[in-house]
C-alpha cells in the first residue's frame, strides 16, 4: 500500500472536457499522472464511484466549497479520482458544479486504485472493484499526506482534513 514519502503511480488517467481548449479535444483526454503532477501540490481525493450518496453529498462538495482555502494554502489543483469512466465523471462534474475548482479523473479500469493498493471491492454490491475512499494531499509527485477512510466511514477524507493537512506543509 502506497505510504507517505512515495511517488504516485505513473499512470494515465481519463478526464472529460467539456469545451476545447489548451491543445485538449472534447470529450476524454488522456491525463498522464507523473507529468499533471510534477511541480505541483495536488489535494486528492478518491472515492467508490460518482453518484453514490456519501460522495454526492459530502466528498465532493466539500471540496468544491473549500477551493479558495486550498489555493490559499499553496495547493495548485484539487483532483478527484473514482473508477468510473470519463463520461460518468463528466456528467457528474457537471452534476456537481465542479468547474474549473475540482478536476474529475475517472481511473476507468482502477489501474491507480491498483497500484496505490487502495481498492476497495464491491463485486458484492454489484459495483466491482473500486477505489477505496482517501485523500492524499502530493507534493511534486511524491505524498506528503496521507488520509484512509475506514469502510463504510466518512471521517478522514473530508476537506477540512486535507486542508489543515496542507496549511501545515
Amino acid at each position: 500500500m502506497i505510504q507517505i514519502g512515495d511517488k504516485i503511480p505513473a499512470t494515465t488517467l481519463m478526464e472529460y472536457s467539456e469545451v476545447e481548449g489548451n491543445g485538449c479535444s472534447i470529450g476524454p483526454n488522456p491525463v498522464d499522472v507523473s507529468a499533471a503532477s510534477a511541480g505541483k501540490t495536488i489535494a486528492l481525493f478518491a472515492l467508490p464511484g460518482a453518484f453514490t450518496p456519501t460522495c454526492s453529498a459530502k466528498h465532493v462538495p466539500g471540496y468544491v466549497e473549500s477551493y479558495e482555502a486550498f489555493k490559499s494554502a499553496g495547493v495548485d489543483e484539487i483532483w478527484c479520482l473514482s473508477v468510473n469512466d470519463a463520461f460518468v465523471m463528466g456528467a457528474w462534474a457537471r452534476d456537481q458544479k465542479t468547474g474549473t475548482k475540482v478536476r474529475m479523473l475517472a481511473d476507468g479500469s482502477a489501474e491507480f486504485a491498483k497500484a496505490t493498493g487502495l481498492t476497495l471491492d464491491l463485486t458484492g454490491r454489484g459495483m466491482g472493484l473500486r477505489s477505496n475512499r482517501y485523500s492524499m494531499l502530493v507534493k511534486d509527485g511524491v505524498v506528503k499526506s496521507l488520509n484512509i477512510e475506514a469502510p463504510g466511514k466518512f471521517d478522514v477524507s473530508d476537506a477540512a482534513t486535507l486542508l489543515a493537512q496542507a496549511k501545515s506543509h
